[in-house]
């Protein structure tokens, strides 16, 4: 069995980028990057275009920081895929560092296909027709193809659309593919509980595709990766690792604002907490819904959506609008990674010099409001510099040859740093007001 790629310091936790490609600039990479690391994001889904490549700079400021970009190429399902184009982007992305591409989206639905195809019998062969040649050319090219994101239910129901084209691929001969594979699930949990149809097809026997009997439940949630997972052992006899994509809920119907707003607080974090696992910090929050941690087969969950334009459709559904401080789930996600039990300690077991696999890391404060902006402007030139690794506590720093912290002994004592010394780190600190601390990046 080939072994999927994860990125270090793997957390599972991931998010949706703009929902367009309009947002790839250089500016966007360090307006952004700080952001993700204040989420501490491992994953990030990209909308890939087909007729150019993302910059080569945007994707090597995610890897360079351990961030695994997964590109969606949401191709027509109308048209035959243009295989000489995405051949060349596969073999770019593959030697920029990129493992992931996804390819189409939500095939079990009418609005995907003209209606003259959508009418026919044979509809999952015809998407295989389109799926597979993409799929092994990203696979030849030393990238995971990944089986597009269903529609939860969907107008052919998604876990019948799912079984019938991994038989179809097995009873092609792709072997190959089926083994070098990912499969995608949307796994919005809309207003259900978050545990609603854990367990799977075992648990809910009379679960039945486009009918759920009074009192049973499905795979219309966050708990859609069981319902995957027991697909794939029934068809290929083992498990198919999962990416979840869309995480989220719908706000609770409550007559308080304020207190649906905390509850989409709560299932947001409850579903970080399943991502993390048994280890998660908060595993004894009374406040959060219990939930069991996520099958072992899952990869990442990526939440729906990191950031938008004001204007946008999807302005309301974003994490952070531009230009604007983040939503109350991305301050409460920020608080959760600042609490005290993620800062260093005597938990930490110092490290050698030749195991730091980190040239420089560069730790800018945060605050329980965020990250202050004149520190990331002040920053902005040195990063051009020196490209270092970008970090907002002292979690990751023992990993780095060199370490420079921008920050008086209040936002980081001197005694945690001497820490980062004895285990052989070359630290040096940077504060004072902001103009001596833009002068001093600068003088670097």
């Amino acid at each position: 069995m080939p072994t999927f790629h994860i990125p270090p310091n793997n957390n599972r936790i991931g998010f949706h980028y703009f929902p367009d490609t309009n947002h790839y600039r250089e500016s966007d990479l360090y307006t952004w990057l700080p952001e993700l690391k204040t989420l501490d994001a491992s994953w990030l889904v990209l909308v890939a275009p087909v007729d150019r490549a993302i910059p080569e700079y945007f994707i090597n400021g995610m890897v360079e920081n351990e961030i695994e970009p997964i590109l969606h190429f949401q191709l027509p399902l109308d048209t035959i895929p243009p295989l000489q184009d995405l051949n060349l982007l596969f073999h770019n992305y593959a030697r920029w560092g990129v493992n992931y591409v996804i390819l189409y989206s939500e095939p079990n639905q009418r609005s995907a296909w003209s209606s003259a195809t959508w009418a026919q019998n044979n509809l999952v062969e015809c998407f295989l027709d389109r799926f597979i040649p993409p799929a092994e050319a990203a696979a030849k090219a030393g990238l995971i193809p990944v089986f597009p994101p269903l529609k939860p239910g969907g107008e052919y129901w998604d876990t019948a659309f799912l079984r019938a084209s991994l038989q179809g691929i097995q009873r092609r001969g792709n072997y190959y593919l089926l083994e070098h594979m990912v499969i995608s699930a949307n796994a919005h949990s809309g207003n259900r509980p978050l545990d609603w149809g854990s367990g799977g097809p075992e648990r809910w026997p009379e679960a039945r595709p486009y009918q759920t009997k009074p009192g049973a439940q499905d795979q219309r949630g966050f708990a859609i990766s069981d319902w995957y997972t027991a697909i794939a052992q029934a068809v290929v006899g083992q498990p198919i690792p999962i990416i979840l994509l869309n995480l989220g809920s719908s706000p609770s119907e409550s007559k308080s604002p304020d207190a649906d707003q905390k509850s989409h607080v709560r299932r947001t974090l409850s579903m970080v907490k399943a991502l993390a696992g048994p280890s998660s910090k908060s595993k004894n929050n009374p406040t959060l819904e219990s939930v069991s941690p996520v099958a072992p087969e899952v990869l990442c969950g990526n939440f729906w959506l990191l950031c938008a334009e004001p204007d946008s459709r999807f302005a309301d559904q974003a994490w952070f609008l531009k230009g604007s401080k983040g939503s109350p789930k991305a301050q409460a996600l920020i608080r959760w990674h600042s609490s005290p039990e993620a800062q260093v300690d005597q938990k930490y077991t110092p490290v050698h010099l030749n195991n730091q696999p980190i040239p420089h890391y560069l730790i800018l404060p945060a605050f329980e409001w965020g990250i202050a902006d004149w520190h990331l402007n002040a920053a902005r030139p040195f990063i051009r510099k020196y490209r270092p690794m970008i970090g907002f506590s002292l979690n990751y720093a023992f990993l780095a040859e060199r370490v420079t912290v921008v920050g008086d002994d209040e936002q980081f004592p001197e005694s945690a740093l001497e820490q980062l010394r004895n285990a052989g780190c070359r630290v040096e600190r940077i504060c004072g007001d902001g103009t001596s601390i833009a002068t001093q990046l600068a003088e670097k």
